[in-house]
């Protein structure tokens, strides 16, 4: 940690990024959490079970918030959840959000 203060202007543009957590992340509320977890950090995007028994979708918001968000992906997730590992993908700048709040797809 440290030195937060120097990078807030770098900290205020807005990134998307695309994710995908494997490991026991299905039949464990973990979409309801991650949606929980990113209206507390006042993010949009969406969060969707796959086929294949990952967890996918997108973060858009804030850097330094998305950042708060791919970590806890990466390490704690639901309470019941065991997650292997998380896989962020097309990261890119935006101008604007494209998503109105932070859905839970079918």
């Amino acid at each position: 940690g440290g030195g937060a203060g120097a990078a807030m202007a770098d900290g205020e543009g807005l990134v998307s990024v695309d994710y995908e957590v494997h490991g026991k992340v299905q039949g464990v509320f973990f979409r309801k959490y991650t949606q929980g977890e990113a209206k507390r950090l006042g993010l949009v995007g969406w969060v969707q079970n796959t086929t294949h028994g990952t967890v996918q979708g997108q973060i858009q918001g804030p850097t330094a918030r998305v950042r708060e968000l791919q970590e806890w992906l990466k390490k704690i997730g639901s309470p019941q959840s065991r997650i292997s590992r998380a896989e962020f993908s097309n990261e890119k700048k935006i101008q604007a959000l494209e998503h109105k709040e932070f859905q839970i797809l079918k």
